[in-house]
């Protein structure tokens, strides 16, 4: 009976002692970052910016669940120089890759037959190896790294896995979908399984499985689509149903207008774009479930953004990106005001819209930030962490953005560079030395250009700007003295009188009844809508 009565007292009292002591909390992992890049997707191609025509209910849930920053800006208006802006922190002069890699520079620019005034800059080509990439950052931080899709920093070595990357599938040196959406693809880097399989829902799967493995570890999971890059493809099944939706509104007479250099798309009513774009869609719906029957939805920060505008010029014509003037290419808001959504599970800032100017440049000190990583304050010279922003803080840093673009693109755009400070937006034309000053709160649009009614203004934003450019040592273009200024006129009667009325044709045959781009619809027939 004492046996059993001291029994009794001892396990009270230790377990008196166990309740007294401070219970540990339960510790999660770090966060997971996923980071969800779409290339050539304008700001206005979402159902939740602004879109009537694409549907894109997965992202359109994924903006409402974060922060949408309504003054969201990709660092180049092209996609090289962008991407190497979110793995550097940097703005394109300072880290040098000024323009997509692969592009002619100087005098190699007058085998295109362009006869533009200017020969383009030199640039670099290549991820600048002394640079310590976000991956590698991510990586030291004790993160295991996974990179998917399109790559276009660089030949081989200079591939995701040589910038800190453990896993890459799909990256490569090329930018756009070589051998096209479904497949068999060619691509080194991502084998072909299934005849008609969708690249962007391969993308998908191959991250989702990534996910999977690496629940129990934090993970950065880097998905880089090549969609909705030209050449623009989708299947029968989705482009009926966005023919059928342009038709049963009333269909614009015309579908382009005349830009400075190209015509220019000013309506979206391009079915195969559209179905493009909900492929897409439905891939990050596929990533976004796969986190939730994971169980770590709560832990993960999700971004979505884009790599520069809609493609309205030049390429495949695709989009329209008004109100924005320009796309892709171009040095107005078109081309490089994005969506920029930022979800963290644990931040109240759900369906928020902040018009603080942000860059892609902030991607690379917001996710360190976040996750509790120390800063690189040395490496992401020209981003700033966007955490206050998304603690519900005002942010009370004023800073310059910068771009410079000393190069013709593809579509339109010239040589220029930006100084964009307190709501006034400077460009320099790098061709004549001109400037065009806008303020962007009341002119959206981009067509009042206000240089000569505040000449103060432009002046000391000119010098703001020439002063950081002669600072990162950027490149600059040089006269073309073989400027042929009869060819280049020739040029542009071209566009006028030949190229815009076969792209007004183009539309409409691709709105037809009986479009049909070949007899197994790009090779998905063999493969699930």
């Amino acid at each position: 009976m004492l046996y059993r009565t001291t029994f009794f007292l001892t396990l009270l009292f230790t377990l008196f002692q166990s309740a007294c002591k401070e219970v540990p909390p339960i510790v999660k992992k770090k966060p997971n970052v996923v980071f969800i890049l779409v290339d050539d997707l304008g700001l206005v191609d979402l159902g939740v910016t602004g879109s009537s025509y694409y549907e894109t209910p997965h992202i359109n849930g994924l903006a409402k669940q974060g922060m949408i920053f309504t003054q969201g800006y990709a660092a180049s208006r092209v996609c090289s120089p962008s991407r190497a802006s979110i793995m550097t922190g940097k703005f394109t002069a300072r880290h040098g890759i000024t323009d997509w890699i692969g592009a002619k520079s100087g005098e190699a620019w007058r085998e295109h037959n362009r006869h533009d005034k200017l020969l383009p800059a030199a640039y670099v080509h290549s991820l600048p190896k002394d640079d310590i990439s976000l991956a590698e950052a991510m990586k030291d931080g004790g993160y295991a790294t996974f990179f998917s899709g399109k790559w276009h920093l660089g030949s081989e070595g200079s591939y995701p896995e040589d910038h800190g990357f453990d896993s890459n599938v799909g990256g490569w040196d090329k930018g756009s979908p070589i051998g096209g959406y479904f497949s068999p693809w060619e691509n080194p880097k991502l084998e072909n399984r299934n005849d008609g399989e969708n690249l962007s829902m391969r993308l998908a799967q191959e991250t989702a499985s990534f996910i999977k493995k690496n629940t129990e570890v934090p993970f950065f999971a880097f998905l880089s689509f090549y969609a909705v890059h030209g050449p623009i493809q989708t299947t029968r099944a989705k482009w009926q149903k966005y023919r059928d939706k342009a038709n049963a509104s009333d269909i614009a007479d015309k579908g382009y207008q005349m830009e400075r250099v190209l015509p220019i798309r000013v309506v979206q009513d391009n079915p195969i774009y559209a179905g493009l774009v909900e492929s897409m869609d439905e891939a990050v719906g596929l990533v976004l479930n796969t986190l939730v029957e994971a169980g770590i939805d709560d832990n993960t920060i999700v971004i979505f953004t884009s790599d520069n505008g809609g493609v309205a010029s030049g390429d495949a014509f695709s989009t329209s990106n008004l109100p924005l003037r320009g796309g892709k290419g171009y040095q107005w808001e078109g081309g490089i005001r994005e969506p920029y959504f930022i979800r963290v599970p644990w931040l109240r800032s759900k369906g928020i819209e902040n018009d603080y100017p942000v860059t892609g440049a902030d991607f690379y000190p917001t996710i360190l930030d976040l996750v509790g990583l120390d800063p690189l304050p040395d490496q992401h010279v020209d981003g700033i962490s966007l955490k206050p922003v998304l603690e519900g803080k005002k942010m009370t840093v004023k800073r310059p953005l910068y771009w410079h673009y000393p190069h013709y693109g593809n579509q339109g755009g010239e040589p220029s560079s930006i100084l964009q400070e307190a709501g006034w937006k400077l460009i320099h034309y790098w061709e004549d030395d001109h400037d065009e000053l806008y303020q962007l709160a009341t002119d959206v649009e981009e067509r009042n250009d206000l240089a000569e009614a505040y000449p103060e203004m432009k002046i000391a934003m000119r010098q703001k700007l020439m002063e950081w450019l002669t600072q990162v040592g950027a490149n600059l273009p040089e006269k073309d003295l073989d400027y042929d200024a009869e060819k280049a006129a020739q040029r542009s009667r071209d566009m006028v009188e030949k190229k815009w009325p076969s792209l007004e044709k183009q539309r409409l045959d691709f709105l037809s009844t009986d479009f049909e781009p070949n007899a197994d619809w790009w090779g998905s027939k063999v493969t699930k809508d």
